[in-house]
Parts: C-alpha cells; structure tokens; sequence
C-alpha cells in the first residue's frame, strides 16, 4: 500500500513538474499547485499509441477512480477493465460516436449498481472524473464517451459486456498513452458564475 501511495504523490509531482515547465499558472503568478494543474492539463485524448499500461498503473487509477465521493457513502460502482482487441472492436462498430476504441489498448466501462443507489449515475459521474484527472497525472490519456443515459447505447454495452440488467453502465472510457498534440481547453466562462441569486 505504501508503495502504490508513493507512486500517486510521484506521479503528481511529475505532472505538476511538466506543467510548470509548459508554462502554466494557476494562481496569478504566486503559487503552483501540482492538484490544480492536473486538473487545468486534463484534456480528451481521441489518438493512442498501441502500448499498454501496466497492470499496476491501471490498479492505482481504479483506486483513484474509487476515492470519490459517494452518496451516504454506498459505492454502487463497478468498473469493467476492457483489454481484449474483439471486444474493443466490436464495441467501436456498435458505438459509432467511439471510433477510437478500434485503435486503443484499454478503455474502462463506468457502470453503476441501479439496486443499491437511485443516484448511482452521480457517484459513477464522480469515479470518472477521478479516473480521468489520476491518468492526466499519471502522463496518461483518456476521454469520456458518454453511454447513460441514451438507451440504445446502455442496450448495446450492457449485451456486449454481458452486464446483468441492473448494472448500469454510465461511461466508456479509452485509456493509453496519447499519440497526438490535444491541447486542454480553457473552460472558463465568468457569465456562468452568479453570486447570491441568478
């Protein structure tokens, strides 16, 4: 356990590191944040080398994933690790808006236990993010393709991953090393913010 702790402060430190270098602040100038530059660098990754990621890499972001906030503290998440090249292929021809699973290594399905949580999607929605910021620290790449709560798409990886009926799947979610030069987005937008009322 200590080790795989240790891996997590160094990988964020690294992160942290390459941000700095690229430039980019977080705090007007004063401060870097290795947590809030992950967060600032994550971006979604559509183009992947074939390498795989280790096992033990892939354990420290499932961790992560299952470090979030859960409601009364249920955890109705599950995770499908997809690694096998038919499944990925069968997945990216059903999914048409996911072409990218034909040329990933990984992707992770995000499913939800609808029986134990009725708001398992927001627990579920929370793993996500965590997954997808611990692989941004971890010099990783991934994006979010959306499943719940379009019914055709929950149908079609529900079936191919032989998911029992209550077992929700919220995400796809391809994961590798990137193999192109997305650049994050800067999402800010102060007409979004209001104070006190609308």
């Amino acid at each position: 356990m200590k080790r795989i702790i240790h891996r997590i402060v160094l990988a964020a430190a690294a992160a942290g590191m390459v941000a700095c270098s690229k430039g980019m602040d977080t705090d007007q100038g004063t401060t870097q944040n290795p947590t809030l530059e992950t967060i600032a660098q994550r971006r979604s990754v559509r183009s992947y080398t074939p390498q795989r990621v280790s096992q033990d890499t892939i354990e420290l972001l499932l961790r992560s994933a299952m470090a979030a906030p859960s409601s009364k503290d249920r955890r109705p998440w599950h995770f499908v690790v997809v690694d096998d090249r038919a499944t990925l292929d069968t997945l990216a021809e059903r999914l048409p808006y996911a072409p990218m699973l034909a040329h990933v290594p990984h992707a992770l399905v995000v499913c939800g236990d609808s029986e134990v949580s009725a708001s398992w999607f927001l627990d579920c929605a929370a793993a996500t993010e965590n997954f997808l910021l611990a692989a941004q620290a971890m010099g990783l790449a991934a994006v979010w393709t959306g499943v719940y709560p379009n019914a055709d798409r929950i149908v079609t990886v529900q079936e191919e991953l032989a998911l029992p009926q209550h077992i929700m799947p919220l995400a796809v979610v391809p994961f590798g090393y990137g193999n192109g030069q997305e650049q994050p987005k800067d999402k800010f937008d102060p007409a979004r913010i209001h104070h006190n009322k609308w």
